[in-house]
């Protein structure tokens, strides 16, 4: 074997390394966007996250929409759950009632208003004020 065989080897060891270190940079944060859209049911980009006692409200903006859901910290038995989502000057747009995994997805169309997100898990509750405006 000669020494720029040798050389050729490692070289093709190194670059099939870097390339595969590259791809998962590249395929994980989509893999976890994914992941929340799926739990969500929201299409879009994430753009907040409200925590609050016994759960979170995720927001996802796509275009003039906006959505929202609540995600309990436990998820399982049935419980009291809901999300709204308001857009400035409109009614909101609301899913209550006693769910296992989720409340929503809702979604508004907010053109360039701002909107009001709220949610709740049994008596936990969090409100947004007026946001991405």
């Amino acid at each position: 074997m000669s020494w720029a065989g040798t050389t050729r080897r490692r070289l093709a060891v190194v670059l099939s390394v870097f390339l595969a270190a590259g791809l998962l940079l590249v395929l994980a944060p989509a893999g976890a966007h994914a992941a929340t859209a799926t739990a969500t049911g929201c299409a879009g980009r994430k753009v907040r996250t409200l925590s609050f006692a016994t759960g979170t409200v995720v927001i996802h903006k796509r275009g003039s929409y906006v959505c929202a859901a609540t995600l309990p910290k436990r998820p399982g038995g049935r419980r009291h759950m809901s999300v709204s989502v308001q857009a400035r000057g409109a009614r909101p747009v609301v899913d209550d009632g006693r769910f296992t995994v989720r409340a929503g997805p809702v979604t508004v169309h907010a053109g360039q208003r701002c909107v009001w997100v709220r949610g709740r898990v049994d008596r936990s509750t969090v409100s947004s004020g007026w946001i991405l405006c």
